[in-house]
């Protein structure tokens, strides 16, 4: 067995884990929600957090943190082995334990500090609008996720990264030259210390208006040659170009309202048939849960799907730019080597979960685009 056949077992296995642990989770978190709502535990929180407070929303605080904390515990061993071990195991990471577990504190204190205040607003809508509560949380989803585009490149990033603009003269003229020649502004390109976390290689759009900027983590740009860089840069100009942002915030958006009426239906559809005492009663949050999560469960290939579409629309964008393949296949086997990707997934697999199509099809269409 040659070097790269190893190499693609390796990365076969990997992702294969990574896959299997998925949808343990998501199994593990289906049945923790099902016995919430059907072993009466549920009730019994909302009892315990009603015992302790007069106050609804205080109730309702301590129930959804009641909640929380059991999942946190159910959920931390399988978070740390495909966070911590496995990416250890497969030599991805360099973070410590120490480090491990900073990152991850900070990350849950920011989603709290971030939902619950839409959860709570999500509980006053439902205690005030009656049948249109699903209406008013929809709008406010649609404008949190605006506002979060926006300052999330000022304000969250920087708490988990240190960024800095692209200093190096000859990568750094070329970057501006790039995008001048198709008339994009972009508040600037940006590196990332990635190398903090893992060995992996990566780049991103981000941002909306003002703070729309590229990233480009230190290990890109320490591995690649600046064509090659070039060649991801021109990726994430076509998505800049082609504002495949807004259109996913838009398509979110829809998503969202279309999500909460379906499942607002079903949870009073369903309510009186459980012995709940109304869409407000807080023992039955779980089951509108339960189907918001099966309505993206349901949902996921076409989003998925579409985000695919974008990610080859800004492909070819790219092999435009860099008239022609050659580093565009280059990048693409590096991020291959330094990702540890699957070449080439199980299609049901690459169907429901992924995001971008497999390093294979990338690869396939640019040379069907330039088959020199």
């Amino acid at each position: 067995m040659n070097n790269n056949t190893d190499k693609a077992v390796r990365a076969k296995k990997y992702n294969r884990i990574k896959v299997i642990f998925s949808f343990v989770e998501l199994g593990l978190m289906l049945s923790f929600i099902l016995f919430l709502i059907f072993s009466g535990l549920s009730i019994a929180i909302r009892d315990f957090s009603v015992s302790l407070h007069p106050n609804p929303y205080v109730q309702f605080l301590i129930f959804v943190l009641s909640v929380g904390l059991m999942e946190l515990a159910l959920f931390l061993p399988f978070t740390f082995y495909v966070e911590y071990i496995l990416e250890h195991k497969y030599d991805l990471s360099n973070q410590t334990i120490g480090r491990w577990i900073w990152v991850s504190f900070k990350s849950l204190l920011v989603s709290a500090v971030l939902l619950l205040p839409l959860v709570l607003m999500l509980y006053y809508f439902l205690r005030n609008l009656g049948d249109f509560w699903w209406l008013a949380v929809g709008t406010i989803l649609f404008l949190f996720t605006v506002v979060l585009s926006n300052i999330a490149p000022l304000v969250i990033f920087p708490l988990f990264y240190k960024f800095k603009p692209i200093e190096d003269g000859e990568l750094k003229n070329s970057l501006t030259e790039m995008s001048e020649n198709d008339g994009l502004t972009i508040s600037g390109v940006f590196s990332f210390d990635m190398s903090r976390n893992t060995k992996k290689a990566n780049a991103a759009f981000t941002g909306l208006g003002k703070t729309k900027r590229i990233l480009l983590g230190d290990n890109l740009l320490e591995n690649f040659e600046i064509d090659e860089i070039k060649s991801v840069f021109a990726h994430e100009l076509g998505h800049y170009t082609f504002s495949h942002v807004w259109k996913l915030i838009v398509i979110s958006g829809i998503s969202t309202y279309v999500s909460l009426f379906i499942a607002g239906a079903l949870y009073k559809f369903t309510l009186p048939k459980l012995g709940y005492a109304g869409v407000d009663d807080i023992a039955a949050l779980p089951l509108l849960l339960l189907f918001l999560m099966l309505y993206g469960l349901i949902t996921m290939p076409l989003s998925n799907g579409i985000s695919r579409k974008y990610e080859r629309e800004a492909d070819r964008y790219a092999l435009k730019m860099m008239n022609g393949k050659k580093y565009f296949i280059s990048s693409m086997n590096k991020l291959k080597e330094m990702n540890l990707a699957d070449w080439d997934p199980n299609p049901f697999v690459e169907f429901f979960l992924y995001s971008h199509p497999s390093i294979k099809k990338r690869i396939k269409m640019a040379d069907k685009l330039y088959s020199e």
